[in-house]
């Protein structure tokens, strides 16, 4: 990916790499869902659905049980953030981070006359605390909705790369746009409703989960198709993208963990439904076909 002609904005990332935070594991890892949109030929149109979100807690973004590897990566020094140094892992990812936003705000959200907020991503190293409650890189990636934030161990990109074969720069895009993803889905009022979903029958609540999982995913896709028509994507980015959502599928994440299969636990979907609406997402760069809720998964 030539991330160097990416898009940039003011702000961005919160990096608090190398800093103590007292507390174990845990607190709340949210998702939503929602739908803006921007159709093909400039026209705007803002589908009208049912959506329904779910929160759900401990699990992050990805639903991957970490390792006693994963910290660490691309360490600030001890005891203080330091400044984002130009070309670094962190730099790259606040050039994406920056780019997906930027895509959101201006592509999307101002032709529906839409407000678009700024969220921020937290750079962490082992642990942090979030407005869901403590979080450690075990955690793995994730966006909290009670204080608009995205956390990320940058470790979590090297446990992806060796310990689900999905390496590349445009997969941890892909986790980041995914993420972000969740921030649209929040802003758009579908977490809230995806609580009241919840609450009103409890045995929906992984099937809901998978729903708006599957939706951040083909809202990553969405992003991913801005930038394939800019051309700012190398050859074979696309399928980094396609390996990092097979690779955090509740199937593969269960078989490779557990030595098992148990789709009646699914909270994320599988490897072949990730992927697929990934590329749905990518093929049409339109929120409006990101309908997890009315259509089959």
């Amino acid at each position: 990916m030539k991330w160097r002609r990416l898009r940039r904005r003011r702000g961005g990332v919160i990096d608090r790499r190398g800093q103590s935070f007292p507390g174990g594991v845990g607190g709340r890892a949210l998702s939503g869902i929602p739908l803006p949109v921007g159709g093909g030929a400039g026209v705007v149109v803002l589908l009208v659905v049912v959506v329904l979100a779910f929160q759900f807690c401990s699990g992050g973004g990805f639903g991957i049980p970490g390792s006693p590897e994963l910290g660490g990566a691309d360490r600030a020094p001890a005891g203080e953030s330091g400044p984002i140094q130009e070309g670094s892992l962190a730099d790259r990812v606040d050039a994406v981070f920056d780019d997906i936003q930027t895509t959101w705000d201006q592509d999307i959200f101002r032709p529906a006359r839409r407000t678009y907020r700024d969220t921020s991503l937290v750079l962490f190293t082992d642990r942090t605390s979030s407005g869901c409650g403590a979080a450690s890189a075990a955690t793995g990636p994730f966006y909290c909705p009670a204080d608009r934030l995205v956390y990320l161990d940058l470790g979590f990109f090297r446990e992806l790369q060796r310990r689900f074969g999905a390496p590349g720069d445009f997969a941890q895009a892909y986790v980041i746009a995914h993420e972000v993803g969740h921030h649209v889905q929040n802003l758009l009022g579908t977490n809230a409703a995806v609580q009241q979903a919840s609450r009103a029958d409890p045995s929906e609540r992984n099937e809901l989960s998978v729903r708006l999982e599957l939706q951040a995913d083909c809202f990553a896709g969405v992003w991913g198709a801005s930038v394939y028509a800019r051309g700012i994507l190398d050859p074979g980015d696309v399928q980094e993208g396609l390996r990092a959502a097979e690779a955090v599928g509740d199937d593969r994440i269960q078989e490779q963990t557990r030595g098992r299969i148990d789709p009646e636990t699914f909270t994320h979907g599988t490897s072949e439904q990730r992927a697929r609406w990934f590329r749905t997402g990518f093929d049409s760069g339109d929120p409006n076909d990101c309908d997890t809720f009315n259509n089959d998964i």
